[in-house]
């Protein structure tokens, strides 16, 4: 029987909500985290599980805290070391540690078992045993590992980032010293993929604009879905012009950022492009996208992207897969030659940071870049609110598949992108 999969912005939302009404409650601990895969990443997860940490003394006061919270439906356990509640939105579990064990329990409830094991092996290598969240020597006596730089240290390990702790080859690259050199947040410097109230957005440009301005970012697409997108509202051909106008004079008003104006263009049954040349090449940057997959088999599908990767208008293949995490894997295509393409004609492929896509998720990612492909990190963003959010998602979903700055173009400036633009519409 197949284990049921809780899809990783659920999972976020309801984990989220329960560390702001612990933190409300004034819980006495000194942290707490989401562990597993929800801490790596993950596009579903298993279960919802956190991390507390608090002095021994406080561990009673904690379970009692958190068993009361407001949100709190009923008690499913409740031990010394943890308790499991429910909530109108899913179970949360929680785990204790002491504040000299922190590191080590954190290590132990976010790796896969795989990486897990490898740690393990590590440790018995050292005549230490790792278990249960705890570190320990040959006689039983215990080893302080209060973050989990030093529990790594103890191993003789560098320090390897959550999202990478699959079990693929990470603590290999950690020996050697080569590990990944990962994205963050602050390498980011535009968000090329958002939608506004011209499609399917809630928001207006400006509101966006202004959203994405406040986050620090040097520039945005706005990227609305063409007229036959998949979308419960689209931009219409004829609408074009009005919002290029709009866009001219919203850049004389919002300083301090630049907007692009920019296009999400559904590649058709045939693999031509739902707007015609005329209209695509007035836009700043077009991003392609295969919505409908019209009953096509992968042989098909990814003759469809080839053909719009092949297209000097494009540049942005969105969320390739067309993947719903815990749901669908997406279509089933030939990525090896989608990649090759890709690098060929200087074409990107996003990283999308809806919880709706994680795509490319990780893995794929990882064989992306691998491959030479650019890859852009974006928020697909439909609301102001969530443009900080479903960035962070792309990140840590970027972070899985070993993404460095250097393979992503939104890290780089205006011109750059711009650059990267021409280059494939000159044709060189």
């Amino acid at each position: 029987m197949k284990s049921f999969r809780i899809p990783f912005g659920r999972a976020h939302l309801l984990a989220s909500m329960v560390i702001r009404e612990a933190r409300r409650a004034g819980l006495p601990i000194e942290d707490l985290t989401p562990l597993g895969s929800l801490r790596r990443y993950a596009p579903d997860v298993g279960d919802v599980s956190l991390l507390a940490v608090a002095p021994a003394q406080w561990h009673g006061d904690v379970l009692d805290g958190f068993t009361r919270l407001p949100l709190v439906t009923s008690v499913e356990a409740l031990l010394p070391t943890g308790a499991e509640i429910t909530t109108d939105r899913g179970r949360v579990r929680l785990h204790l540690t002491t504040i000299d064990d922190a590191g080590a329990a954190l290590v132990w409830h976010t790796g896969a078992q795989r990486h897990t094991l490898t740690l393990q092996a590590h440790a018995a290598r050292r005549n230490l045993t790792f278990r249960d969240g705890l570190l320990s020597r040959a006689n039983g006596v215990l080893v302080a590992a209060p973050d989990e730089n030093e529990l790594y240290r103890h191993l003789g390990l560098p320090f390897i980032p959550p999202e990478l702790r699959e079990g693929t080859g990470e603590v290999e690259a950690a020996e050697r010293g080569k590990l990944p050199r990962l994205v963050t947040a602050g390498h980011i410097r535009g968000d090329l993929h958002m939608h506004s109230t011209w499609s399917d957005g809630r928001d207006s440009v400006q509101h966006m604009a202004l959203a994405a301005k406040q986050l620090g970012y040097e520039y945005v697409a706005i990227t609305d879905h063409s007229e036959r997108a998949f979308a419960s509202r689209k931009l219409l051909a004829l609408e074009v012009p009005i919002q290029r106008e709009e866009i001219e004079t919203l850049r004389t008003r919002v300083t301090g950022i630049e907007i692009l104006h920019g296009v999400e263009v559904d590649i058709m049954g045939d693999g031509s492009l739902d707007f015609d040349d005329e209209l695509l090449s007035g836009f700043d940057i077009v991003l392609a996208s295969l919505h409908d997959d019209q009953g096509h088999d992968g042989e098909q599908l990814t003759e469809r992207y080839l053909k719009a990767i092949e297209h000097p208008l494009v540049n942005i293949i969105t969320h390739p897969a067309n993947r719903s995490p815990a749901l669908s894997a997406g279509y089933d295509i030939d990525f090896d030659r989608v990649f090759a393409a890709a690098v060929d004609t200087g074409t990107a492929l996003e990283i999308d940071g809806a919880p709706g896509h994680l795509d490319m998720d990780g893995a794929l990612a990882r064989r992306a870049v691998a491959a030479g492909v650019t890859v852009t990190i974006d928020s697909d963003c439909h609301r102001a609110e969530a443009l900080a959010r479903q960035m962070l998602f792309g990140i840590g979903t970027a972070r899985r598949g070993w993404v460095e700055p250097g393979h992503v173009l939104n890290t780089n400036d205006l011109d750059t992108v711009r650059a990267f633009v021409a280059k494939k519409r000159a044709g060189r």
